[in-house]
């Protein structure tokens, strides 16, 4: 009998923690696993077509906005930046030197800006103007071919860094070593194309030192493409 009576006791017992077990493990694992509706929820859900009509408009009033801005820029402020900014300072060079200097200083301009990505336009317009065709082409010319070596040379000791630069834009990294192709005449023909296309002729002088692009059919082509260029400033502002 006082058997019988721990067996009941202790059946009784594990009866009695079985519930609370079960109610245990419902609210600490059970409660916490996600439901499908939960799920659903927590998923991004895609845009609505509302929503993405909405982001096209932006997106065009967007660019009406830019295409203004351009429009008035190229109206009222390319004129004010030619006649009150670069033309002062052009007289200036032209009134301050006199023209020994002035040669060495536009020589020394058209060397420079290259190597530090500015327009070497307004150099060239002053040797025009102020020096004519012959003494303007031989400035022009000396200067541009300094301009054109210089980068070339920093480039080589920069050159792993320009080849990882280029990876993140394929296509022009692609047309880059088009030039360092083929031989000899093929090299200077490809170069000379780069200067007289719309190619930003001073990232290439960077770029392509990262090709199997030789020093002396880059500097050929670059001279024989520059000259038509040289050429036309000379024409448009010559006095």
């Amino acid at each position: 009998m006082p058997n019988l009576s721990k067996e009941i006791e202790k059946h009784d017992t594990n009866s009695g923690h079985h519930p609370r077990e079960d109610s245990e493990y419902d609210r600490l694992v059970i409660s916490n696993e996600p439901t499908a509706a939960g799920v659903d929820i927590l998923q991004p859900q895609p845009p609505t077509r509302s929503e993405t009509f909405s982001w096209w408009i932006k997106a065009f009033i967007f660019c009406i906005f830019a295409v203004i801005l351009i429009l008035v820029f190229l109206k009222w402020g390319v004129p004010f930046l030619f006649e009150k900014i670069l033309f002062p300072i052009m007289q200036w060079e032209a009134t301050a030197f006199g023209r020994p200097v002035l040669a060495v200083v536009l020589v020394t301009s058209l060397a420079l800006f290259p190597v530090l990505f500015i327009p070497s336009g307004p150099s060239m317009w002053l040797a025009g103007m102020i020096f004519g065709y012959g003494l303007g082409f031989l400035i022009i010319m000396v200067g541009t071919t300094i301009g054109m070596v210089l980068p070339y040379l920093i480039g080589l000791l920069f050159r792993e860094r320009i080849h990882q630069w280029l990876k993140k834009w394929p296509q022009t990294a692609a047309m880059v070593r088009l030039a360092g192709e083929g031989s000899w005449f093929h090299q200077f023909k490809v170069v000379a194309l780069f200067r007289v296309s719309p190619f930003p002729y001073t990232i290439f002088n960077y770029a392509v030192v990262v090709t199997n692009m030789k020093f002396w059919p880059y500097l050929c082509g670059s001279i024989a493409g520059m000259i038509p260029e040289a050429f036309i400033y000379i024409y448009r502002y010559a006095m």
